[in-house]
């Protein structure tokens, strides 16, 4: 009688230790899937930022009046833009 029941302890042992396996390899895999998850919302994220980055830039140009001074002063300001923009680029670059 003994020996039976440590027949049974012994296979719910090993179904225990069968079911641990396909649970960690389970979790691996949905670590792996969150993974991927969270870098395409980082993605996602940098091509929102960088499309609100032109509507802002968009908007600056369409609410300007067109007069001489005021084109100037757009001239300066996308010339300031794009020497920022070189600056990042070589900051980067290295």
């Amino acid at each position: 009688m003994i020996h039976e029941e440590l027949q049974k302890l012994e296979k719910l042992a090993v179904q225990a230790g069968k079911k641990l396996e396909s649970i960690s390899a389970e979790n691996e895999q949905l670590k792996a899937r969150l993974a991927q998850l969270e870098h395409g919302i980082q993605e996602k994220e940098q091509e929102i930022h960088h499309f609100k980055n032109k509507i802002k830039i968009s908007n600056i140009v369409d609410n300007r009046p067109v007069n001489p001074e005021d084109a100037t002063e757009m001239s300066d300001l996308i010339n300031n833009y794009i020497q920022e923009i070189d600056h990042l680029i070589t900051y980067l670059s290295e």
